[in-house]
């Protein structure tokens, strides 16, 4: 498990321990030669806790733009993207893409929450990915003392 992955898991079940939610937000164990859907994955008879997120890290400002061929992979001949948007269908999650920008030593990371839907739609129309820019426009994860918060981020998405 990535550092990001977990302190996403962890802002996550924080968040429902606090406002008293039945939910649970896990990374299933990666084996050697199997793949998994998505790194995080939250469980919620509460809809608007049944999610499934991707999540990746880029360094900025050495990237300014998440590439499709480059950052998403390749397995059984189906693209990343194409396996996530299966899944998501398929289990009637609400998707999403957590991006972590690296901004160099002693600059805070930051972290935004892209609707899945979107990074679908780009991949469809063929795009070659999504600028750093444009993922900025989306809901900033917030930080307190180092940790992510998920209560703005949902609240924002409504």
């Amino acid at each position: 498990m990535t550092e990001f992955e977990r302190a996403l898991v962890n802002a996550f079940n924080r968040h429902f321990e606090e406002q008293g939610l039945n939910g649970i937000a896990y990374r299933r164990k990666q084996h050697r030669f199997s793949s998994q859907f998505c790194d995080v994955l939250v469980d919620s008879g509460h809809p608007d806790y049944y999610l499934a997120i991707e999540n990746k890290s880029l360094k900025v400002p050495d990237n300014t733009m998440l590439y499709f061929s480059q950052h998403f992979s390749e397995a059984n001949d189906r693209h990343q993207v194409e396996r996530i948007t299966d899944f998501v269908e398929r289990s009637g999650r609400d998707g999403y893409l957590a991006v972590e920008l690296k901004r160099g030593r002693g600059k805070p990371r930051k972290a935004y929450l892209v609707p899945w839907a979107e990074i679908d739609r780009k991949y469809t129309t063929n795009a070659v990915g999504l600028p750093v820019e444009k993922i900025k426009n989306f809901p900033e994860l917030e930080r307190d003392g180092g940790e992510y918060r998920i209560a703005p981020v949902l609240e924002a998405l409504g």
